[in-house]
């Protein structure tokens, strides 16, 4: 297959060129190229661009086992996404080595997608898990939620130092989170639900944040939903402290008004900010103080959902339609350009992992063509953009 003047964009910028595919890999880039007998394609209106990484798929129901991993992969792949980090926060938990062989037992045989997983560093019991075993044995990152006590949360930056990896940090507050369902607001009380303070991550920021200061290690924030967290986040950057922002793509053009009517498929963990929290969130996303995007994958079985809104799971699927929402939401509406979603979509993930990335060339396969021409059908009942038309299309990758 020829397919003439096509943009690839990838991790070193933008390029057009012809490029030759043939089973999947990139044999020819270049200009003039010509195929004897060969399809050819006039690839103007198309992208070659890197497969995504996301560090933040949660399995359904959160339950780990052999099928779920099987069917995130097939997800994933559908969606253009080609390295996924699964969320040990599952049942049962990634926090010890029997559970950690069972989980890469269940991914070695997978070959479409890439599969890493985190190591949960508290067990159920608020005792560390053995973290150093863990890390030895091949777990891509440690994570950590902010429910650890300081002096739990001091050993396991001692870790991260030692093995000299970033820590996954989810900012939250127990005694906030449990006692409500989405953000405390004008909604919420319209809605008589009990709301979460934008308070229960903000303080937790702050908190690591200092910790990261003191020990000089790598925090990577996931899921951040609170503008004041993004600010105290960059802040500490250009302080020299080395902390990284991930935001998901739903905090970004989704706010808790999505949840009225009790819309469980807006039930997401962490909440969704408010309508001037989420246009203050795109601003950031603009000046380049937020380093990482998420689907925050997380699906659930209508048993879950289908239920009333203070008892309904958290979160939705969303990796089957990856590149195509991104696209969407964020390139389409002019909110980033195509060239910054793939720092924030493939390069600043892979940075986070240690994991080295090649631009595209003679040679790549970890790559999609995507026609921004054609049209993408949400046909998924587990997302809240169901029924939705999105612009563009995976034609060839996935």
């Amino acid at each position: 297959m020829l397919i003439q003047n096509v943009l690839v964009c990838d991790i070193d910028g933008q390029k057009r060129v012809d490029a030759i595919i043939q089973d999947g890999v990139i044999v020819s880039m270049g200009s003039d190229l010509r195929v004897d007998g060969d399809e050819v394609i006039d690839g103007s209106a198309m992208v070659l661009f890197p497969k995504l990484i996301d560090t933040n798929v949660q399995l359904l129901d959160a339950s780990l086992n052999a099928k779920n991993i099987k069917k995130v992969a097939q997800e994933a792949k559908k969606g253009g996404v080609g390295h996924i980090v699964l969320t040990p926060t599952t049942t049962p938990s990634i926090d010890d080595e029997i559970i950690l062989e069972f989980a890469q037992n269940s991914i070695k045989d997978i070959e479409c997608v890439h599969i890493d997983v985190m190591l949960n560093t508290l067990k159920e019991d608020m005792t560390l898990s053995n973290i150093a075993i863990m890390l030895k044995k091949g777990v891509v990152a440690p994570y950590m939620s902010t429910i650890a006590k300081n002096n739990l949360a001091i050993k396991i930056a001692e870790y991260v130092k030692m093995y000299d990896v970033t820590l996954f940090c989810k900012a939250e507050d127990n005694s906030l989170i449990n006692a409500g369902v989405m953000l405390e607001g004008d909604v919420s009380s319209s809605l008589g639900l009990a709301g979460i303070p934008e308070l229960s991550e903000v303080l937790h920021v702050s908190r690591m944040i200092e910790i990261a200061r003191h020990f000089g290690i790598k925090i990577l924030f996931k899921s951040i939903a609170s503008p004041r967290s993004v600010e105290l986040i960059a802040k500490a950057k250009e302080e020299g402290v080395e902390v990284s922002c991930e935001v998901s793509l739903h905090h970004l053009v989704l706010c808790d008004e999505a949840c009225e009517g009790f819309n469980t498929m807006a039930k997401l963990d962490p909440p969704l900010p408010s309508k001037k929290d989420m246009l203050q969130l795109q601003q950031q996303l603009q000046e380049g103080k937020i380093d990482t995007l998420t689907l925050l994958h997380q699906p659930n079985t209508p048993v879950n959902k289908e239920v009333a809104f203070f008892d309904a799971a958290y979160g939705m699927a969303s990796l089957s339609e990856a590149l195509p929402l991104y696209y969407t939401k964020l390139v389409a509406s002019s909110l980033i350009s195509l060239e910054e979603l793939c720092k924030l979509t493939v390069l600043h993930p892979a940075q986070t992992i240690a994991k080295e990335l090649q631009t595209l060339q003679e040679g790549s396969r970890n790559f999609v063509l995507f026609d921004t021409t054609q049209t993408t059908q949400v046909q998924n009942e587990k997302s809240y953009y169901h029924t939705q038309t999105l612009q563009g299309s995976i034609i060839l990758g996935n």
